[in-house]
């Protein structure tokens, strides 16, 4: 592939991760975000625009060889905010993609697209065994995230990789995390493989470092060319310290969306607590 790699929102955590290492990687980065980026890095080029104007992202995509998108809402919200930046701009994404003839788009779906899936009593759980169980209307955008990579990979003939992404962050914090963990540097290889895999029509694969308690199957994501470098299990004598064995009984350990599947989650809830927070009055 020529051209650079578009990453839609590049602002954040992940994204900042990417316009680090895939330059490392040997790839030129495009970054958009709805905000400036104040720390570019030499040769990066930037792009100021919201990912659900599809013009916008038609002119952001035009030249680029492919497209990682992350841009969105990254936890539960309100059903009109969740509907507008999550299944809005991953439309807007892949259709601008289309149009503008970028040959991949690597799309940041979620482990909550298959949030209520059960923990597999033994064995690995697939990403087909998985399916879409959505725990949130969160997790509902991420599974419609994957039926629209699908549509585009089938009608127009792209290359569509869904990555399902456990627990991106710098570290292990939680019990959880030490299943679900997916390292700053392990993302980095992943969506390089993503990008680099030959003709992959259309893909779901799991986001996870290959941690030794770690609930979910790797091995569509190796037929990527993906290879963990990270085990959570380094952290697991700290985190076990801090927070007790796991109680097997706990859904936060027994379901694929952990936390995202309790009451906390639960929409009204999510709303009620952000009318709050934001001084406004429920009727």
């Amino acid at each position: 592939m020529s051209g650079p790699v578009l990453v839609t929102g590049a602002a954040g955590l992940i994204g900042t991760w990417l316009r680090g290492g895939l330059p490392e990687r040997g790839w030129a980065v495009r970054s958009l975000d709805v905000v400036p980026i104040p720390d570019t890095r030499p040769g990066e080029e930037q792009v100021v625009a919201d990912v659900t104007d599809l013009a916008a992202m038609v002119e952001a995509t035009r030249g680029a060889a492919a497209v990682v998108h992350l841009a969105g809402l990254p936890t539960e919200d309100t059903w009109p905010a969740i509907s507008h930046a999550n299944i809005g701009g991953t439309y807007a994404t892949l259709e601008a993609a289309r149009r503008s003839g970028a040959e991949r788009v690597v799309l940041a779906s979620s482990n909550h697209a298959a949030g209520y899936a059960p923990r597999p009593a033994e064995g690995l759980l697939t990403e087909d065994d998985a399916g879409h169980r959505p725990d949130t209307y969160y997790g509902v955008s991420k599974a419609t995230m994957e039926a629209l990579g699908s549509l585009y990979a089938d009608r127009y003939g792209m290359d569509v990789v869904c990555l399902r992404i456990g627990s991106a962050i710098p570290q292990p914090t939680t019990v959880r995390h030490l299943a679900t963990w997916l390292s700053p540097t392990d993302t980095v290889a992943l969506v390089d493989a993503a990008l680099r895999a030959p003709s992959p029509g259309f893909a779901v694969v799991w986001g996870v470092s290959d941690n030794t308690r770690r609930w979910w199957d790797l091995t569509a994501a190796q037929a990527l060319g993906y290879r963990s470098r990270d085990d959570a299990e380094v952290y697991a004598a700290a985190v076990i310290a801090a927070h007790g064995e796991p109680d097997p009984d706990d859904p936060v350990l027994t379901r694929v969306g952990g936390e995202f599947t309790t009451e906390a989650f639960d929409a009204d809830r999510v709303e009620a607590r952000q009318a709050q927070q934001s001084g406004r009055e429920e009727p």
